[in-house]
């Protein structure tokens, strides 16, 4: 029985994989059933059944967060090639289906976003992507590396998690005027508290970029501060970086009392070594650090 669940995840973790490396592309259902090697008539219900929303759905959800990445992120593309690109016809249709989900239009959004309805829009998707077929690490995963220590650049983040958006939006901005882009300059997410405390106003987490150019504030809140150097255990998570934590779970829970070895007095943190919107999302990579003594 376990290993015939197994396949079945399987097949269907291939599904979703398939879906976010071909964004772009016409995703029908036929060819999506094929994926899963599975009759089309069962794989749209057994989809349904498994991730809490239809394909299509699903698929609509992924390519409207790759858009609303690139709106908030990123300044590259016009809004109508971000609309084309999410599969609309056109500008005005895209606004219309950006708008009834967010409550803002896309140029607004891009401007100033309000990410509590945002987060609320692609819990659905989160769901399907992180919490129903959550990826299992094992030990030979896991590898022991002494690091440098980094000089960086905080800007911190102090509050509800659901406006972690706009104090990345500002991160970003800075680090673009300071010149430190990510191929130069090192990202790091420190966390100082849970991913979900008691109260989201005890949320804490350190935005770094590596430099050890004296820092200019230009008006933000950004201080010099230090990843320290010394041994840690790295757990390396490919896809779905937003949701760090089961894989800090496996660290923590399973890993570290099996090792032997004795946590650091530093927070887990990690480097993004690529990320959305420089990359899609199933391509997204970052190295998650466990400080040991």
């Amino acid at each position: 029985m376990r290993a015939a669940l197994q396949n079945y995840h399987a097949r269907m973790q291939r599904v979703l994989d398939h879906i976010d490396r071909h964004l772009d592309d016409d995703l029908d259902l036929e060819a999506l059933s094929s994926v899963a090697a599975y009759s089309k008539y069962h794989f749209h219900r057994q989809f349904t059944a498994t991730f809490g929303l239809s394909v299509h759905r699903y698929i609509q959800l992924a390519r409207m967060k790759r858009a609303s990445y690139r709106l908030a992120y990123g300044d590259a593309q016009s809004v109508t090639d971000i609309a084309m690109d999410a599969g609309y016809e056109g500008p005005d249709a895209f606004a219309r289906a950006f708008r009834q989900r967010f409550g803002q239009s896309p140029s607004s959004f891009r401007k100033s976003p309000d990410w509590e309805p945002w987060l609320s829009a692609f819990g659905p998707l989160d769901n399907a992507r992180s919490k129903l077929m959550q990826k299992t690490y094992t030990p030979d995963d896991v590898t022991i590396r002494n690091v440098p220590a980094t000089p960086v650049a905080i800007m911190e983040h102090r509050g509800d998690p659901a406006t972690l958006g706009a104090t990345l939006q500002r991160f970003i901005a800075w680090r673009r005027a300071a010149g430190l882009h990510p191929r130069i300059s090192p990202t790091f997410n420190v966390w100082r508290s849970e991913r979900r405390p008691a109260s989201p106003a005890d949320y804490s987490v350190d935005l770094c970029a590596g430099t050890g150019r004296p820092i200019e504030a230009n008006g933000e809140q950004v201080k010099a501060g230090e990843i320290p150097g010394g041994r840690c255990a790295v757990l390396r998570v490919v896809g779905n970086t937003d949701n760090l934590e089961p894989a800090a779970l496996y660290l923590y829970r399973d890993w570290l009392p099996e090792s032997g070895e004795e946590a650091r007095d530093f927070p887990i943190y990690c480097q993004r070594l690529s990320f959305v919107p420089e990359v899609p999302e199933h391509e997204a990579v970052a190295d998650l650090f466990l400080p040991l003594k």
